[in-house]
């Protein structure tokens, strides 16, 4: 009989310890991301560092399509709730534009300084004050830690208003952690400091979505197995709560690149994020 079982929990969320050439990252982000900042920026399409709260981190940006928006989509960034920020994400805002979507890019205050129950609070607080810009459709996408905080939206216990909420048409979790129990022995919960109580509340895949939720999970192939088993149960649970929902597992795709589809109108990532 096999044993299945994770002995070393570091390494299977370990992402660039296991991606051949992931010194690449997070260059292989920035430079396009500002590049499409400049852009847009010049073209008078971007606002840049809008604030939603009174922490330094409490910003975001929001790009402009060339037409009155169809809607707005919100993407929100993963690194595990402690790494990196709005400023290397931009470019794939691309996708969303492209297609006639305004998209919002948030920042949030970065564990240890805060709970990930404070950035669910900061994240709902940035997609009120967007979806107040913005008319329409609202679609939420997220990445790795954003994935968590994107399904996190559309859970019973939501810290959006109701009049946000109603308007959330699809939520697309890239990568997403809907799961907390398995990163608390990890090293990196000492950082996180999740417990028992936050891992219960946080969790969406511990969580009931709202009425009417359509969320797709999205992973690329190359994932570490611990990756790809969080994708699958958050759909795997929902689908028994009620929502509408899809696995999707992206060949040829890891951790990295899994969100590049994002910055193009054509890929299939985009088409499945803005689809009603």
């Amino acid at each position: 009989m096999l044993d299945h079982r994770i002995a070393d929990w570091d390494n299977a969320y370990a992402n660039g310890a296991n991606i051949a050439g992931s010194d690449r990252w997070p260059a292989a982000w920035a430079e396009p991301a500002q590049a499409f900042r400049d852009a847009m920026s010049a073209q008078g399409r971007a606002r840049l560092d809008i604030a939603y709260g009174d922490g330094p981190r409490n910003r975001f940006d929001l790009f402009l399509p060339d037409v009155a928006p169809r809607g707005l989509v919100v993407f929100i960034h993963g690194g595990y709730w402690m790494e990196t920020d709005k400023s290397l994400w931009s470019h794939l805002a691309g996708g969303g534009v492209g297609t006639g979507f305004a998209v919002a890019m948030p920042s949030y205050t970065q564990c240890p300084d805060i709970r990930i129950a404070g950035i669910v609070s900061e994240i709902g607080a940035a997609i009120g004050k967007a979806a107040a810009m913005v008319e329409g459709p609202l679609m939420l996408t997220g990445h790795s830690a954003g994935g968590h905080l994107a399904s996190r939206m559309v859970t019973t216990s939501t810290p959006l208003a109701a009049d946000v909420s109603r308007r959330i048409r699809h939520v697309v979790s890239i990568s997403g952690l809907h799961d907390l129990r398995p990163l608390m022995r990890t090293e990196m919960n000492t950082v996180l400091k999740i417990d028992e109580h936050e891992a219960l509340t946080e969790s969406p895949a511990l969580l009931r979505p709202m009425d009417g939720v359509r969320i797709t999970c999205w992973a690329g192939g190359g994932e570490r197995s611990e990756f790809l088993r969080q994708n699958a149960l958050l759909a795997n649970i929902w689908t028994g709560l009620g929502a509408v929902t899809s696995a999707v597992v992206e060949p040829d795709r890891h951790h990295y690149d899994v969100v590049d589809g994002l910055a193009d109108p054509a890929h299939a990532l985009t088409r499945t994020l803005i689809s009603e």
